[in-house]
């Protein structure tokens, strides 16, 4: 299984890593430090409030994020009515 960096964590909670660094580096360092020591699982339960308030703070902008393509929709199969 791969291990999940921490930039790699704010961004799948939508904070923007660079905007946090630069806004405050002291609670990035602080939370970093935290972050390689637990499971996410448990950062993300320690932190809960906390991730919400530096989200609205630090947003990353959603227009950068790679599409993802999704697969085509399957046409439902019609069974066609019997002839008498």
């Amino acid at each position: 299984m791969e291990e999940l960096t921490f930039t790699a964590y704010l961004k799948s909670k939508k904070i923007d890593p660079k905007k946090f660094y630069q806004t405050d580096s002291q609670q990035f360092n602080e939370w970093k430090v935290e972050f390689d020591q637990m499971h996410p699982n448990s950062f993300t339960q320690q932190k809960l409030f906390l991730i919400n308030k530096v989200r609205r703070q630090n947003s990353l902008d959603l227009t950068e994020e790679v599409s993802v393509k999704k697969k085509p929709a399957m046409r439902p199969k019609i069974a066609k009515p019997k002839s008498k």
